[in-house]
């Protein structure tokens, strides 16, 4: 048996301190050091989330929240050198067997849930079979088919019960794997593995989580109000335990859309740190140097309706893909570092297991050409397409539109694609934004034909962005099927054998993207924001993830 305490992520995950313009949200003291003590800080990544549910959520906004408001197994920790790396969260020690699959989690002693009740395996063994419970229609139910029962669950063919997680007593997990998963410890990292307790869910059903008085959690923060379409606060939950560490004795996370209305308030000082700036304020922002650009590991596309008229046909999707000029939508709209994009998995993710350096995206090379003398090129055989698909200059194309959530920057991309669409096509496209929460159910349930979407990374591994798009899968927005490209996704998955693994996914990706033109990849994500000169300690991950449990306020 291997022991592991602490854990070195595979890839190096680069966090932010540097310092934006803005202001305290009060006048807190300060003690020999500069640090404030007692002090409250609000931020805003989105409107209202579609869940707060471990299980049930999807969403990048909603991880971040449940970042402080639960603790996985293993968890984010700040390494105090500029990286973000993976540490013992309610599991003090784990044991790996020789052959990598039976993982023995040794919780922490003394670890409870945020109303003082101990936290114990058997809250694990129900959630993770709550995850994979066709019943609970998770969207992540998929995050933990390496686990021994999961797929069986999944297919409604045996009881979650089967799953292969056990409460060897009160403080010892363990958990059998079906292959050596190279990407486990990220996995009981990410939030549809966080413990939930099955007592509060039985007794309030789906409701659970929109009250504070019900909303129970084992994070270092617990919600205290949520004030809906305005706010959710966070304090310190005095159960932890690690209280004595935190900083922030609140978070206040603002829930907005408007990208205005976000710099207004980061610039009167009502918000600590915002993620959206309008569209037209990047260059001044970054010529100011205010405006924070960090690394991430996901990529921008537009989203098909696969199964419904016209986009059930490839030479459709082809052609509209190829008249995207991504040259133009990175340097004029995005304008923060943004790469054309000229596959589905983007630049930094592994390839077997990062061997050599080896990147997926420098192996498996590009499906198109993005460079600026070709664009023309691209346009013509796109107009070739469309006519074989039966509209020949776009004569007899139906009117079909592109649907966005409600944010400036994505409203600017949309018109640019609707120009490019008509100009190129002479196909008309017309839009429609919507709040986000109903954005992302509308997409889920397929009523669209064309969408804004976006995926990073859960964990540095391609299947990240792969798996997803099985037939039926919870996040397979796209409703893509193809036989040939599950069975080299479930080949993927079953091997332990990196080559063999990369060499399947590989393989798919030419399937998705270089045959069946499923998605269209727009550009490799930069993430950015604004903070508050005075912050200090937040730290990230290229995963998306934002952490300020730990931050302090300088006088």
């Amino acid at each position: 048996m291997k022991k592991f305490l602490i854990l070195a992520l595979a890839f190096c995950l680069v966090f932010s301190l540097a310092a934006c313009g803005g202001g305290d949200t009060e006048e807190p003291a300060g003690d020999e050091s500069g640090a404030a003590e007692g002090f409250s800080i609000t931020v805003c990544f989105a409107s209202e989330p579609q869940t707060i549910d471990p299980a049930l959520n999807s969403a990048v906004d909603g991880a971040i929240m449940l970042q402080h408001l639960f603790e996985g197994l293993i968890k984010w920790v700040d390494n105090g050198e500029g990286n973000a790396t993976l540490a013992p969260g309610q599991a003090e020690t784990w044991d790996v067997s020789e052959d990598g699959m039976v993982y023995t989690f040794h919780l922490r002693e003394g670890i409870t849930w945020s109303d003082g009740e101990p936290v114990t395996a058997q809250d694990f063994v129900y959630s993770w079979q709550r995850l994979v419970n066709p019943e609970t229609a998770a969207d992540y139910n998929y995050m933990i088919d390496m686990v021994a029962g999961a797929n069986e669950i999944m297919a409604g063919e045996a009881d979650p019960s089967t799953l292969g997680v056990a409460a060897l007593d009160e403080s010892t997990l363990e958990v059998t794997l079906t292959y050596a998963c190279p990407f486990f410890e990220e996995i009981v990292a990410f939030p549809a593995t966080f413990p939930v307790r099955q007592d509060v869910i039985e007794a309030n059903g789906d409701q659970w989580t929109f009250d504070p008085a019900t909303y129970v959690s084992n994070g270092p923060y617990t919600m205290t109000e949520w004030e809906h379409n305005s706010y959710i606060l966070m304090e310190k939950n005095p159960n932890h335990y690690d209280v004595d560490n935190l900083g922030p004795d609140s978070i206040r996370f603002a829930l907005m859309d408007d990208a205005n209305a976000m710099l207004a308030g980061f610039n009167s000082g009502e918000l600590d740190f915002i993620q959206q700036v309008p569209v037209d304020e990047i260059p001044a922002l970054t010529e100011q140097g205010v405006l924070v650009v960090d690394d991430y590991v996901g990529t921008y596309y537009v989203c098909f309706q696969n199964q419904l008229e016209p986009f059930n046909d490839a030479r459709v999707r082809e052609a509209f893909s190829l008249v995207i000029d991504r040259n133009y939508i990175i340097d004029q709209i995005t304008r923060t570092g943004e790469v054309a994009a000229t596959a589905f998995v983007p630049s930094g993710v592994y390839d077997a297991e990062g061997a050599d350096g080896d990147d997926f995206r420098t192996v498996g090379g590009d499906y198109y050409s993005t460079a600026a003398e070709d664009y023309e090129a691209n346009c013509e055989r796109a107009r070739e397409l469309l006519a074989e698909a039966g509209y020949p200059n776009g004569e007899g194309f139906p009117l079909v539109e592109y649907l966005y959530n409600t944010d400036d920057r994505h409203r600017a991309i949309g018109e640019a694609l609707q120009n490019m669409w008509q100009t190129e096509l002479g196909v008309t496209v017309t839009m429609a934004n919507q709040d986000w929460a109903v954005f992302l159910q509308v997409r889920k349930d397929g009523d669209y034909s064309i969408a804004r979407n976006g995926w990073i990374a859960d964990y540095n591994d391609p299947i990240s962005f792969l798996d997803m798009w099985m037939t039926g899968g919870g996040n397979n927005d796209a409703q893509y099927s193809n036989a040939e490209y599950d069975a080299l996704i479930t080949e993927a998955k079953s091997t332990s054998v990196p080559e063999d693994r990369m060499a399947a996914m590989h393989a798919a990706e030419d399937i998705i993207i270089g045959q069946d033109h499923a998605l269209a990849p727009i550009y490799y994500y930069k993430n950015y924001h604004l903070m508050n000169e005075s912050l200090q300690g937040m730290y990230y991950t290229p995963l998306g993830y934002y952490f300020f449990g730990y931050s302090s306020m300088a006088e």
